[in-house]
């Protein structure tokens, strides 16, 4: 096949690609099925690695983002990101109203839109691409995120139709649906990690990660509600996010245009009951004349514009009656309180269970049993506390206090030093434990073992079949087909999975052995580095914490589970069974120490390789990606278009500037 033909492969496969991911994140809609999304990317990925001249950064495979870490450039707002004015009374909503009738002599219309609680964030596209994202920071200018917001699959990489201006910004906000946010908090607690407050924080924290791979792994969402530019579509705000929609944007289907501020009340009055309906947080409503010509006449004060407001809902809060607290055991062992209430509506949902988080929460409350307390939901999925009647307590009410011992198997709990949860020590005889930790075991992620779930898992640990992850590779068909809900097809299924599992990469089996603070991106690092288990097994702390992003805290951990004699004989069961535990020798042939010792940056374009693929071959023979230049950094790795502020700073320290050919000799 031809380049121009292989060209055209690939701009199809874009094209559609593009348009599927439009149809499932945008219109919730999909088309095709998760899997022929999967294999025709797949399809993508192999032609682009087999023709890196046709590399493109807006390409559909580049959504997943970087593994390497990143420092944050802070860029000016062409257009001030301000904040607006906020309301709390429909009486204000009134005077907003008359302030306007009194600058303008003119008909008027208001557009009503949700007020997302997300974190700000202003996209800037060129010719139908975008080009830049950058935080609000202080208004005047933020941090390009630009790396992060490529990996979030609701934001458009390139715009669809033609009548989109040459360059424009958009403003929007980055969110956390409820159902991430809670998936979310429920990993960092079983960890052991303080959950998130809301999913605001969840969100804001997210879109600052370092590592955009990180970022891409927390499906975060974006909407968009305002465009600036010089050439727009439609005089109309309301209008002009019309058109935003068409050319890919997500754009809330729940904005209204309104003729007076009647109907503006009654869209409020509407959305403060409705708005618990919604997967995603929303903390009021936005309020704006229409026309962009008015809007100018109405001009800023120094902090916000005088043709919008912000109305904030109140959060809802309902009284209730902590009737006991029970605690629950992750996978880690991490011990979590839940307070048990007596039933409350709390908006729109029976509510009969509160998080409390860890010990920290329960003192500063000063709980007591059957204590009424206040319960509040606003952006949270869990309901939690916020406060206690205690004039209404019976002076003998018992106070609530932290257990000492596990509730699954009674074993005494520990604290570390410097962490808020409490833990169960007894990682091999307790049960939640043990469930966990083979459920994490047999995740997609990890072994990818189809067939077994949480259900499954429980029948064969209840039944005696498997107390820890090697039991897994003894099960037979003889056991399994009898079982309840299984028979012979489903055994079938769990064996072969459990076979081919036997072929999932290293750093996959690493991450899935459930070493307490090795996630995905830490095995990735751990196993490129220390090559196999054994070597992993027989490394210093010194060793451990000289790799790139591991810490201390990650180290001490390794280092115990190895210490562990149990650990050591399921991981000796394992290899016998086949799993792969050192790196692939095609990986390992390709690495060399020619770059040991050298820290580079890269800037630029690229005609041989993409910058991933130049940030891969440097990690694999033995160099150090770094994101900013400093008298520590050896070389910087330069394509065309390099920044020219990364140019200043290379001619002022005398880092050398490698171009990509210098690059590939020094690694040949």
């Amino acid at each position: 096949m031809d380049k121009t033909a292989i060209k055209q492969q690939i701009d199809q496969l874009r094209q559609e690609l593009e348009k599927h991911n439009y149809q499932y994140y945008v219109l919730s809609q999909p088309l095709i099925s998760d899997f022929e999304f999967d294999m025709k990317l797949k399809e993508l990925e192999k032609l682009e690695a087999e023709h890196p001249g046709f590399f493109d950064p807006n390409s559909p495979t580049q959504r997943v983002g970087s593994d390497i870490n990143q420092e944050f450039v802070q860029v000016k707002h062409q257009y001030p990101m301000l904040s607006l004015s906020n309301s709390y009374s429909l009486g204000e909503l009134r005077d907003f109203d008359q302030r306007i009738k009194r600058q303008i002599d003119e008909p008027y219309e208001f557009v009503c839109e949700l007020k997302f609680d997300g974190t700000s964030i202003s996209l800037s596209y060129e010719n139908g691409q975008l080009v830049r994202a950058v935080t609000r920071g202080d208004g005047e200018k933020g941090d390009d995120v630009t790396a992060n917001v490529r990996t979030i699959r609701s934001i458009p990489l390139k715009l669809s139709g033609t009548d989109y201006p040459e360059k424009f910004d958009i403003r929007g906000e980055v969110l956390l649906p409820f159902a991430v946010f809670a998936e979310l908090n429920q990993a960092r607690e079983e960890i052991g990690e303080a959950p998130f407050a809301n999913p605001r924080n969840a969100a804001s924290g997210t879109l600052k990660m370092q590592n955009s791979s990180e970022v891409a792994k927390r499906k975060l969402d974006a909407y968009f509600y305002y465009l600036l530019g010089e050439n727009l579509p439609d005089d109309g705000h309301y209008e002009s996010l019309q058109h935003a929609k068409r050319w890919g944007f997500k754009i809330s289907e729940h904005i209204r245009k309104c003729a007076t501020i009647n109907e503006v009340i009654d869209y409020i009055n509407h959305w403060d009951h409705e708005r618990f309906n919604l997967p995603v947080a929303t903390d009021g409503i936005v309020i704006k004349v229409n026309s962009r010509r008015l809007q100018n006449n109405l001009g800023f004060t120094a902090k916000s514009p005088r043709w919008a407001v912000a109305y904030k809902f109140k959060a809802e809060q309902v009284s209730t009656t902590l009737e006991s607290v029970s605690f629950q055991v992750g996978r880690t062992g991490a011990v979590t309180p839940v307070a048990n209430l007596t039933p409350v509506l709390l908006a729109g949902t029976i509510v009969k269970r509160a998080s409390l988080h860890n010990a920290d929460i329960i003192n500063k409350l000063d709980l007591h049993l059957n204590d009424v307390v206040f319960v509040e939901k606003g952006g949270e999925i869990i309901p939690k506390i916020v406060d206690v009647n205690a004039s209404l307590r019976h002076p003998m009410a018992q106070k609530i206090s932290f257990i000492t011992h596990c509730p699954e198997c009674g074993t005494e709990l520990v604290r570390r030093e410097g962490e808020a949860a409490h833990y169960c020590p007894n990682e091999t005889g307790c049960p939640p434990q043990i469930k966990g930790r083979i459920e994490h075991f047999i995740s997609r992620r990890a072994m990818d073992i189809d067939g077994l779930g949480e259900e499954t898992i429980e029948l064969l640990y209840n039944e005696g079949l498997i107390h820890n992850i090697a039991d897994l590779y003894e099960l037979t068909a003889g056991q399994l087909v009898p079982l309840e809900r299984l028979g012979e097809k489903s055994a079938e299924r769990i064996l072969k999975s459990l076979e081919n599992s036997k072929n999932v990469p290293f750093e996959r089996v690493l991450f899935a052995l459930g070493i307490r603070f090795v996630g995905e991106t830490v095995a990735k690092k751990l196993a490129q580095k220390l090559v196999s288990i054994d070597a992993l097994q027989s490394a210093s702390l010194e060793e451990l914490t000289a790799i790139d992003e591991i810490g201390s805290r990650i180290a001490e951990s390794v280092l115990a589970y190895f210490q562990d004699i149990r650990n050591l004989e399921i991981i000796r069961r394992l290899k016998e069974k086949g799993l792969q535990f050192e790196l692939d020798q095609s990986v390992i042939s390709e690495r060399s120490n020619k770059l040991e010792g050298l820290s580079i940056v890269i800037s630029g374009t690229f005609e041989k390789y993409s910058r991933d693929e130049l940030k891969d071959l440097i990690e694999k023979h033995g160099g150090k990606n770094v994101g900013s230049i400093s008298k520590k950094t050896s070389y910087l790795l330069g394509g065309s278009n390099i920044g020219p502020s990364k140019l200043e700073k290379v001619e002022k320290l005398g880092v050398p500037v490698l171009s990509e050919e210098d690059f590939l000799k020094m690694i040949e």
